[in-house]
């Protein structure tokens, strides 16, 4: 990490609860480190003999005589735990900031869906990432059926100025997946709200910790949480954060007429997660780094990418934008065969889809269709093993994999 980048790791913003209703505990007063943050955030008022994160509410209804204002009601609006947990990522997303609400979903499809399709109409037009999320093709079409106009460009370059004229939404994803692209926030925000466009960035491979889509000026942070956010996959989840109440009154709308809502084990195990999340960054994004250093000086390794490398062509924007890089590397081996014979050489990785686990995975990505890639290109999450075991077995499995 970059020593500017490294620094912002301590600062000083104050941290007051942030979120829907007033009983969530902020800890500015108590301290406005990441850390402390992590594992304070959506926390209720302590109360005597009641734990300090309070399990999960099993309730499709809840008692409701006379007129019903205010509360809870009914299970497919709202409930108890994921108030704690929207409440939760509220303060990471925004920390100090007041006005700001986040809603969970059943995944992280579920929250991109709910920003798009709440906020665009027939006639409008929508910018996306061409190199983004393989399922975006899928979300296109169906867009398109219902009479938006789709435009597309890639991450890398700011190439989506080029087709910005006119359009009701900017969809960014920064960094890129599975390329690790970067791209200006600031200036493409600045350049879309100046023609009256809304701004949606996808935060899953940065997290929270890593990248504020907010403070950069985007009106939705979007992310999955079953990534690093929740980290050790065994939940499937989404969120979306805003500022505005207006554009969040549509988003909200929208999860209630399509009932993606998390269950509420789902949301309790996430906010759980959460409380470790600065040291399974620190830990995963301080090991990727290592790992891209180790794959550099491979020649059989082409087309390395990890914006956390000095020569890596995102690295000077991302060391302004980002506060850490990722967990997730990308690279090419020669051929499919030997991309495969290196999966199956590795002894400490699984060969899985996803990232963000506290457990390394890596996969051929062009086994599943859809992503310009190479049909020798890796990408490779790092978990949390010791930072020499997992560059050794990454090592050694290349070696192995040449014979």
């Amino acid at each position: 990490m970059n020593d500017s980048a490294a620094g912002e790791r301590g600062d000083s913003v104050d941290t007051g609860a942030v979120g829907t209703g007033s009983d969530s505990v902020g800890v500015g007063s108590a301290g406005s480190g990441e850390g402390t943050r992590a594992v304070r955030a959506g926390l209720p008022e302590a109360v005597k003999y009641e734990p300090t994160l309070p399990g999960p509410v099993f309730a499709a209804h809840f008692h409701l005589p006379g007129e019903p204002t205010g509360g809870y009601a009914y299970g497919r609006d709202e409930n108890p735990t994921w108030t704690h947990l929207e409440r939760a990522i509220g303060e990471l997303e925004a920390p100090g900031r007041d006005g700001v609400e986040t809603l969970v979903f059943a995944s992280g499809m579920a929250a991109i869906s709910s920003v798009l399709f709440s906020q665009l109409r027939a006639g409008d037009a929508v910018v996306l990432p061409s190199d983004g999320y393989q399922v975006l093709p899928l979300v296109r079409a169906q867009l398109e059926a219902f009479g938006i106009e789709v435009r597309t460009a890639p991450t890398g370059g700011d190439a989506q100025l080029d087709v910005l004229d006119g359009a009701r939404l900017l969809w960014i994803e920064s960094p890129s997946n599975p390329g690790l692209d970067v791209c200006d926030i600031r200036r493409l925000v600045g350049a879309a709200h100046a023609r009256g466009a809304l701004v949606a960035v996808d935060n899953t491979l940065a997290t929270p910790l890593g990248q504020r889509p907010l403070e950069l000026g985007a009106d939705f942070s979007v992310a999955s949480g079953t990534k690093q956010l929740t980290g050790h996959g065994d939940v499937l989840l989404g969120y979306v954060t805003a500022r505005d109440s207006g554009t969040m009154a549509a988003v909200r709308r929208w999860r209630k007429i399509v009932g993606a809502i998390p269950g509420p084990m789902e949301a309790w195990l996430a906010h759980r997660s959460i409380a470790t999340l600065q040291l399974r960054v620190d830990q995963q994004n301080a090991t990727a780094l290592r790992l891209a250093e180790a794959l550099r000086e491979r020649p059989e390794v082409t087309g390395l990418r990890y914006p956390g490398l000095s020569d890596d062509p995102s690295h000077k924007i991302a060391s302004r934008q980002m506060r850490r890089y990722g967990c997730v590397v990308s690279f090419t081996l020669p051929t499919r065969a030997r991309a495969e014979r290196f999966l199956e050489a590795l002894r400490l990785v699984d060969d899985a889809t996803s990232f963000g686990g506290v457990r390394s995975t890596a996969e051929r990505r062009g086994r599943w269709g859809g992503d310009a890639v190479p049909e020798g290109f890796i990408r490779f999450s790092v978990g949390a093993e010791d930072p020499e075991d997992l560059v050794a077995d990454v090592l050694r499995a290349l070696e192995q994999s040449a014979r």
